[in-house]
């Protein structure tokens, strides 16, 4: 039986008609210009806002950190990188599903969640929250604080 049968069908590769995703735009990460006081007043708000929310990072689709409000023992870098994966993960999703762009993703864990926003074409906000929160206010409160960052991120 060594005539190249096998007993196991082999899966063949699918040809997608699918468009390259678009390319990254350049970071956020250290830019200077950007009005931090007034970011930081945004992700701090909705920090009081909501009970559960432990904390919020803005960090750039590239992984990297360009400014947070978490408390300690949690790392706002590996919050921006994880944010980053996330919406990676998602990105893929949309673009195989034909489901338009990204959006939001949240992550449900034993003790609590994570969700991730889409704030711009550069910009992530990941929100770190208890298993208490009530994820329905996160999301109805997130998205314009979203709306709002991407307006602060566009005024550089």
């Amino acid at each position: 039986m060594n005539n190249g049968d096998t007993f196991l069908p082999r899966r063949t590769a699918q040809r997608l008609d699918a468009p390259p995703p678009p390319r990254l735009p350049p970071s956020l990460a250290g830019n200077m210009s950007l009005p931090y006081p007034a970011i930081g007043r945004e992700l701090a708000e909705l920090r009081l806002q909501i009970p559960g929310v432990q904390g919020s990072v803005l960090g750039g689709v590239d992984g990297l950190l360009i400014t947070h409000d978490v408390p300690p023992g949690l790392d706002p870098d590996d919050l921006a990188a994880m944010a980053a994966t996330t919406y990676g993960l998602g990105r893929q999703v949309s673009l195989r599903l034909g489901q338009g762009v990204f959006s939001q993703s949240t992550v449900r864990n034993q003790a609590g969640y994570f969700s991730v926003y889409a704030v711009s074409a550069q910009a992530l906000l990941a929100v770190v929250g208890q298993d208490a929160i009530n994820v329905a206010r996160l999301h109805l409160h997130a998205p314009p604080v979203a709306e709002r960052l991407a307006a602060l991120l566009t005024q550089q």
